[in-house]
C-alpha cells in the first residue's frame, strides 16, 4: 500500500491530461483559441504525467529490491553491490527521463522548434563551446555511470582518502560522500576515483590484518611477549582467531622494534583490538620486563675520570641535553 501512495498523483495528472487533449474538444465550454491553448496545455501534462510514472515506477521497484538487501549482516559484499549499482542507474535514468521529457515538450511550441533548428545550423561553433563548458560535468556523469558498472567503491566501502578514514555514505552521478571517522563528510567528485590512488579496505573482503608497533630495550624476552600475546587474543572477542605473529622488525642502537601483527572481521573491530593489545603489551612490559623499557646508556671509560664529571654527564643525558 505505501508504494501504491506514489502512483496516486501520476496517475491523477495522466487522466486529467487524457481528458483536456482528447475529450474537452467534445464541449462547447472554450472558442477555438482558448481550446487549442488547453490542448496543449493536455500534451504538456501527458509528457509530465509520463515521466512522473516511469520515474515512480523506477524508485518503487529500486526499493522494494533494495528491501531484501541486508546491509548490516557481517558479510555484506553482495548486498552493497546490488545497492550500489541501482543508486547509481537509477539516478542515471532519472536524469534521462526528465531531460528527454523537457526536450519533447519544448519541442511542442514552434518558436522553440525554429531556435532549436537555428541553433543545429550552427551545431560546430555551439558544440565546441558547450563542450568546453560541460566538460566537467560531462565527464563526472561519465565516471558515476562507470563507478555503477565497474564498482571501484560501493555504499559502505571503508576507504582511506584525502589521508582520511571512512565510509562511502552516498554515490551520486557526479560527487561521492565520504563520511569521517569523526562525523565530517568529505565531498568528492567521482572522476577523483579514475584519476587519483585511495585505498579500499572491503574491496573484496571486510577483514583486515592489523598491526602494533612497541619499542623495548635488548634485554626483552621475545618468547615471553609471543605468548603474552597470544593470551591477550585468546582473551578477546575482537580476534578472529586467523593471524597472530610476533616479529622484531628493526634493531637500531637504542634498542628494537617489534611488531605485533592480528586479524578481525573488519576494520573498526581492528582498531579496538590494536589499541587493546597496545596498551596490554605496555603494561606487561612495565609489569615484568621494567629494565627493558627504551632508555639512552652512556658508559663512562677510563679509571681516572672523576666520578663528579661522570654524574653530571649522566643527569645531562637523563635531561634529554
Amino acid at each position: 500500500m505505501r508504494h501504491i501512495k506514489r502512483f496516486i498523483l501520476p496517475v491523477f495528472l495522466l487522466l486529467v491530461s487524457v481528458f483536456f487533449k482528447y475529450f474537452i474538444g467534445k464541449y462547447d465550454w472554450f472558442n477555438a483559441d482558448d481550446l487549442e491553448i488547453i490542448q496543449t496545455l493536455g500534451s504538456v501534462l501527458l509528457i509530465v504525467s509520463f515521466a512522473w510514472l516511469l520515474i515512480a515506477g523506477i524508485r518503487t521497484f529500486k526499493r522494494i529490491f533494495v528491501e531484501h538487501l541486508d546491509l548490516e549482516k557481517e558479510d555484506n559484499l553482495r548486498s552493497r553491490k546490488f545497492q550500489t549499482q541501482f543508486n547509481i542507474l537509477e539516478k542515471i535514468i532519472v536524469f534521462l527521463v526528465i531531460i528527454i521529457s523537457i526536450g519533447l515538450i519544448l519541442m511542442m511550441f514552434d518558436d522553440v522548434k525554429r531556435l532549436g533548428i537555428s541553433l543545429f545550423a550552427s551545431a560546430g561553433v555551439a558544440g565546441i563551446i558547450i563542450g568546453f563548458a560541460a566538460q566537467r560535468i560531462i565527464a563526472a556523469v561519465i565516471a558515476g555511470f562507470q563507478i555503477a558498472i565497474t564498482q571501484p567503491i560501493r555504499i559502505d566501502d571503508v576507504v582511506i582518502i584525502e589521508n582520511e578514514w571512512g565510509r562511502i555514505e552516498e554515490i551520486t552521478l557526479t560527487y561521492v560522500v565520504v563520511k569521517i571517522w569523526d562525523l565530517r563528510r568529505l565531498i568528492v567528485p567521482t572522476t577523483y576515483f579514475f584519476e587519483k590512488p585511495f585505498q579500499n579496505w572491503t574491496r573484496t573482503s571486510a577483514e583486515i590484518l592489523g598491526t602494533v608497533f612497541v619499542y623495548t630495550d635488548y634485554h626483552v624476552s621475545f618468547d615471553a611477549l609471543r605468548k603474552e600475546l597470544t593470551r591477550l587474543l585468546e582473551s578477546t572477542p575482537l580476534w578472529n582467531k586467523k593471524v597472530n605473529v610476533l616479529q622484531v622488525t628493526d634493531a637500531k642502537e637504542y634498542g628494537v622494534e617489534i611488531r605485533a601483527l592480528m586479524s578481525a572481521k573488519d576494520s573498526p573491530t581492528a582498531w579496538d583490538l590494536r589499541v587493546f593489545i597496545r596498551e596490554k603489551l605496555i603494561e606487561f612490559i612495565q609489569k615484568n620486563y621494567p629494565e627493558s623499557l627504551p632508555r639512552t646508556r652512556v658508559v663512562v671509560e677510563g679509571g681516572g675520570t672523576n666520578p663528579t664529571v661522570a654524574k653530571e654527564i649522566i643527569s645531562e643525558v637523563s635531561k634529554g641535553k
